[in-house]
């Protein structure tokens, strides 16, 4: 289920397959003419694509459903052309994926709406009522699930499904992770800093979280406030990029890459001016706003142009193996008592029954063990909720974030995560190490991450760029197509 995302409101025109029989006479300029007037005029048609079309009914669904959900919509005039290029995008990659083969059976999609109702803690008829309220049809919105569903497989297949990811971008990756831990640690740079005056490179990550120029005032606000919690946690004791893998984790739409060395005029100018003055190994000031949403910055390095790795740092790695070594990471021991989520139990309920808990072991009145014993429901219940040792990246973001604030012995505040409530107690921590091997897993996520953003524009324009479109008339909304 965690593969699919939060379905979009698409208003897909029924009837598809009314025009896919439409053919423009390849040798008849005027043919050409008539046919295209009588699409524009009958049938409201923006763009012709491929065999199939995009309706001006479907920009005007889009652009109402986008208002009903608090977007606010640029008013320059260009909405209308930017909803109609997504469309014409989403209409190429369903027309390839059918005509690949890719299919969602019913009994699959029954399976998927059943999921879907489970986790918004409903019966399938409750939550049919529900789409049903919201002013569509089920059966529509089956279909425009469907869709969704099929797009989504064939891009996984086309382009997730295609990265290569060598054992060699592996361990260079590692390296320089491992480089910059030991660089940060020392309170220093990895390399030699340029002289003044001179050209400099620069090795910038980013976390970044996406929102769109357009989104209302309250996306916005959560958006800036998820940027500002990322840039408190990076200035402490953590490596900034797995900081950005948990922050992937809990929410998949937020990227996290290493830039590489660049000089300053390959890096993004908002990027540059906000790190012109931070040091190897600092976090930048402040978030920066960019159009596509808000980024958080970490120096990892900054060197002279053209330079290497510092000597001692050459030389340490001709000298050992290319396997690289388990790093130092902060190991800790805590419990839990969990509340899952069901039918039956509200958030407000569980959240209620944690505080009293809480509140009991604060005031010494009840053991945490105990209770954990008594009201967990999960397989740590008979040990009183221990959990056993956790390196960074063990447990589910929203729960390991919540467990590194607080100091040993304290108790939480409750926590949701996807498994339902928790009341969490640091017992303990120690000094542990990152294995090898969960190096080269996080390395092998991070790179396939950074790959798939190059890989997935590039195969869109390639869509694009191979597929036979016709524009006609975007401008004029479909209530004033002519009769």
């Amino acid at each position: 289920m965690k593969r699919f995302k939060q379905m979009s409101v698409y208003a897909i025109l029924i009837g598809i397959g009314l025009f896919v029989n439409i053919a423009f006479a390849q040798d008849a300029t005027k043919a050409n003419a008539i046919s295209e007037s009588k699409i524009r005029n009958i049938d409201g048609v923006a763009a012709v694509v491929n065999t199939g079309y995009v309706t001006r009914k479907e920009i005007d669904d889009r652009i109402a459903a986008l208002k009903k959900q608090g977007v606010k919509l640029p008013e320059d005039g260009t909405v209308r052309k930017t909803i109609l290029d997504r469309l014409i995008l989403e209409k190429i990659q369903l027309q390839n994926a059918e005509q690949e083969g890719v299919a969602v059976s019913n009994k699959e999609l029954d399976k998927i709406i059943g999921d879907i109702a489970a986790k918004n803690k409903l019966s399938v008829a409750e939550f049919k009522a529900k789409v049903t309220a919201s002013g569509t049809t089920f059966e529509r919105y089956k279909q425009l699930l469907r869709d969704d569903v099929m797009i989504t497989r064939y891009r996984e297949r086309e382009v997730e499904g295609k990265l290569k990811i060598s054992d060699a971008e592996i361990d260079n990756f590692i390296a320089e992770r491992t480089r910059a831990i030991a660089g940060a640690g020392a309170g220093a740079p990895r390399s030699a800093p340029a002289a003044k005056g001179e050209p400099e490179e620069i090795d910038v990550a980013q976390i970044f979280i996406p929102v769109d120029a357009g989104a209302g005032a309250g996306a916005q606000a959560d958006a800036k406030k998820k940027a500002d919690t990322l840039l408190k946690d990076a200035r402490g004791d953590v490596d900034f990029l797995q900081l950005g893998a948990m922050a992937a984790k809990e929410n998949p739409k937020i990227k996290f890459q290493e830039l590489g060395y660049r000089t300053p005029d390959r890096l993004p100018q908002l990027f540059y001016e906000a790190i012109r003055n931070t040091g190897g190994g600092q976090v930048a000031n402040t978030v920066v706003k960019s159009p596509a949403g808000y980024h958080v910055l970490k120096v990892l390095d900054r060197r002279a142009a053209g330079a290497s790795a510092p000597p001692q740092q050459a030389a340490a790695t001709d000298a050992g193996s290319p396997t690289p070594q388990n790093i130092p990471i902060t190991q800790t021991l805590s419990r839990h008592i969990l509340l899952r989520s069901r039918a039956g139990l509200s958030d407000q309920d569980a959240e209620r029954r944690l505080q009293g808990y809480r509140d009991q072991v604060r005031a010494k009145t009840a053991d945490f063990a105990e209770l954990a014993k008594k009201y967990s429901e999960d397989g740590s219940a008979p040990n009183g909720g221990e959990l056993g040792w956790m390196s960074p990246g063990d447990l589910v973001p929203e729960f390991e974030q919540a467990m590194n604030r607080l100091q040993i012995g304290e108790v939480s505040n409750p926590v949701k995560s996807e498994f339902g409530w928790h009341l969490i107690q640091v017992l303990d921590r120690r000094e542990g190490q990152l294995t090898v091997e969960k190096q080269r897993q996080f390395a092998r996520a991070a790179i396939r991450e950074r790959k798939f953003d190059q890989a997935y524009q590039e195969w869109m324009r390639e869509l694009r760029d191979n597929a036979t479109v016709k524009i006609l008339n975007v401008e004029d909304e479909a209530s004033s197509a002519p009769r």
